[in-house]
């Protein structure tokens, strides 16, 4: 089984979907790595070779950001705007939607069940 990033790619699976388990490499990505170390998309893999994990270990190690050195970018850059002040970074702080969306009426995956509010009598029943 190879081990790339810390990661264990999953067996008998093409290379170019395997290499999606890794932290930020989507399909285009993986596509991009394959070419540069010359390893076939379609080989499987469990059937890659020692020689080709280590290229593929060496191009990801040279040219991209993956899994906990881009994690740990990604929430520096949160720091950052919660530490700034900016709008984003207070919904950050705040646990709301950063990108715009209403809340009003809908988020409740960002912001969890409904709480009753203290004291506020429930509308009678219609009938």
């Amino acid at each position: 089984m190879a081990r790339i990033a810390g990661v264990d790619l999953p067996r008998n699976k093409r290379v170019e979907i395997a290499l999606t388990y890794l932290f930020g490499v989507g399909r285009s990505l993986a596509g991009e790595i394959l070419e540069k170390a010359g390893v076939d998309p379609a080989t499987n893999s469990d059937a890659l070779s020692d020689d080709d994990v280590v290229r593929l270990r060496q191009v990801i190690d040279q040219g991209y950001k993956i899994e906990g050195d881009l994690r740990r970018d990604i929430a520096m850059n949160i720091k950052r705007h919660m530490d700034l002040g900016t709008y984003r970074g207070l919904r950050h702080r705040r646990n709301l939607p950063t990108r715009g969306q209403r809340t009003h009426s809908n988020g409740r995956t960002r912001k969890g069940p409904r709480r009753a509010i203290a004291g506020k009598k429930k509308a009678p029943s219609k009938g």
